[in-house]
């Protein structure tokens, strides 16, 4: 029984030695198979690596002979051409499609670079679409969508007579992540204070709330708003600040009526003293006053100009000749 079950056991040895070898004989056998570049191994049966072999001439690919090299556009280009084809609409500078010897920068020779290579060309935005025919042309495109200019607006005088507001806003162009410029925002207003219906109360309470946005020289107010993040919504709010300052001028409070004549920022000429004593000096020569409008409207405006304007040698000498011809004639 022992010497079966050994036998057993060597018997099943043997078996497993035996696919082992057959095994490692059908690598063997199956690497002599193989094709010629893969048939090198090394001592052990291990296939080597060779990075450097030939190619047969099948795998080579065949190269292709070079494009031929081009002219430049320039040298090419017809003198009768029609610039907008060329250059249709805005783009970053390009040499080879510009026929003109443009120069730009600085180097140390003292002569400015030429257009080939140069950075400083394709830096900044040019305006060789905006050529004379191609303006033309794209009028003659947009006048369908226009309507006639509008008769009686010929004239800057007439414009500003219908059209006395004037709204002033500006746009920016630039290469920026967002196309919305801060700037933008900002919106003036500019009207003559003389187009608004205002009394002599109304029109000084409306010049001591505007203070220094008014210019006396050319009787202009001018109002500006950049506290809004949008221009629609500052350009509300100067509309609701003008409509605001117009009825408040208007509007006249019970302490006004207290105010006594050096209160006022004006000279009020009819309710001054100098009126008061012209009017005696008058009337106590038997003179009426109308007949001497002339001389009396002189010193009424030299007596406003000391007042208002200030104390100085023209205007006092003014107020000399006029009192002069008030009092001798």
């Amino acid at each position: 029984m022992y010497a079966l079950k050994s036998l057993g056991v060597l018997g099943k040895h043997t078996s497993a030695e035996c696919c082992s070898s057959r095994f490692l004989t059908s690598v063997r056998l199956g690497s002599s198979d193989a094709p010629a570049q893969q048939q090198s191994t090394d001592e052990e049966g291990f296939r080597i690596l060779k990075l450097n072999q030939k190619k047969s001439t099948s795998q080579v690919r065949q190269r292709r002979p070079p494009p031929p090299i081009l002219p430049p556009r320039e040298t090419r280009m017809a003198t009768d051409q029609k610039w907008s084809d060329v250059w249709p609409g805005p783009r970053t500078f390009h040499p080879a499609s510009v026929p003109l010897p443009v120069r730009q920068g600085i180097n140390n020779l003292g002569a400015s670079p030429s257009k080939w290579g140069n950075a400083e060309l394709m830096k900044i935005p040019n305006f060789l679409h905006l050529t004379p025919p191609a303006i033309k042309m794209h009028c003659e495109k947009l006048k369908r969508f226009c309507t006639p200019w509008p008769e009686g607006l010929e004239t800057e005088e007439a414009i500003k007579k219908h059209f006395p507001l004037e709204v002033i806003t500006s746009d920016y162009c630039h290469s920026a992540p967002t196309i919305r410029n801060p700037l933008s925002r900002i919106v003036t207003i500019k009207f003559s204070l003389s187009d608004l219906k205002l009394d002599q109360h109304a029109k000084d309470k409306f010049l001591r709330l505007v203070g220094e946005r008014y210019d006396e020289k050319t009787d202009t107010v001018t109002i500006v708003t950049d506290k809004c993040p949008r221009r629609k919504q500052n350009y509300d709010y100067a509309i609701y600040l003008l409509t605001a300052l117009y009825h408040e001028s208007w509007i006249r409070e019970p302490w006004e009526d207290e105010r006594a004549t050096a209160d006022y920022e004006y000279f009020d000429w009819d309710a001054s003293i100098s009126k008061a004593n012209v009017e005696f000096f008058l009337k106590s020569t038997n003179q009426e006053f109308s007949s001497k409008s002339n001389e009396i409207e002189a010193y009424k405006a030299a007596t406003i100009a000391v007042f208002d304007e200030g104390e100085n040698d023209y205007n006092w000498n003014k107020y000399k000749e006029a009192s002069e011809r008030l009092l001798l004639t």
